[in-house]
């Protein structure tokens, strides 16, 4: 099975056109770092009915996510560099619905992305105790689950171990992405991720969308201005309107093409 590398800040998936018969198993098998070709999980790109292209997303447990914003892009980069569309504004179906990306095209190739998120939906904060500890989270919906914590120092965040209990607490049915987020100055955040599925990543583009949407609700971050949320793989700029929908730029790398034995 031919693949094709990439990530976005980090964020590494397996990319393939077409859709077998098993993209869980194949996504638990090839993604290991060890033992298989290495990366957060697997997307697959096919033609859809009601959009240019669908994309499904397994993380590297086999679980189906319903969006990833660092995958997204990459899928734009990839129909186009690929030569699979020479439209530079572009939708995609997920699922969590139809997505329009803009593609930045330099030299004949894709190198930035922007995405039409759709609207972040924000619930009232969550006190819980997470395994003896008292957690005051944000709960947003970005068309899957994230529980923002703002912390002092993200850099010492709990991921491994505050990150991956919260991720399968029972307020979250189903699980939960954990962003752990510091507030800096001029409208910049600090984020580090605990992804469901897939543990400690690089970076998450719907996290940083939440994390973005958690600030302004708070009056932490402007709405309506460039958010820049700083990953552990690069930054992510994003706006949230005044109708909280949230637009997302960032760059897509090819990292590597190769084959698998399946």
């Amino acid at each position: 099975m031919h693949f094709t590398k990439m990530q976005g800040l980090g964020n590494d998936y397996l990319y393939v056109y077409g859709e077998p018969e098993n993209p869980e198993q194949l996504s638990v098998k090839l993604s290991d770092r060890h033992f298989g070709v290495g990366a957060d999980g697997m997307i697959w790109i096919s033609p859809s009915k009601v959009a240019d292209f669908r994309m499904r997303i397994f993380n590297a447990d086999g679980s189906e996510a319903k969006m990833c914003g660092n995958g997204i892009r990459c899928v734009g980069k990839y129909v186009y560099d690929k030569g699979y569309t020479d439209k530079k504004e572009l939708t995609v179906e997920t699922l969590s619905g139809i997505r329009k990306l803009w593609l930045q095209v330099r030299g004949g190739q894709v190198k930035k992305v922007s995405v039409d998120m759709g609207k972040a939906a924000l619930k009232q904060d969550l006190s819980l105790i997470v395994e003896g500890t008292a957690v005051t989270c944000t709960p947003v919906s970005m068309g899957n689950p994230h529980a923002v914590l703002f912390v002092d120092d993200a850099e010492a965040a709990p991921l491994t171990t505050l990150g991956k209990a919260l991720e399968k607490h029972e307020a979250f049915l189903g699980g939960v992405n954990v962003e752990f987020v510091q507030v800096l100055e001029n409208n910049q955040l600090r984020m580090r991720v605990w992804e469901r599925g897939s543990g400690v990543t690089m970076a998450c583009g719907t996290g940083a969308c939440a994390s973005a949407a958690a600030a302004v609700s708070k009056g932490m971050c402007k709405p309506g201005e460039p958010v820049y949320v700083i990953l552990d793989g690069g930054t992510l700029e994003i706006v949230i309107s005044s109708d909280w929908n949230v637009t997302m730029t960032g760059p897509a790398e090819t990292v590597c093409e190769g084959d698998a034995e399946v």
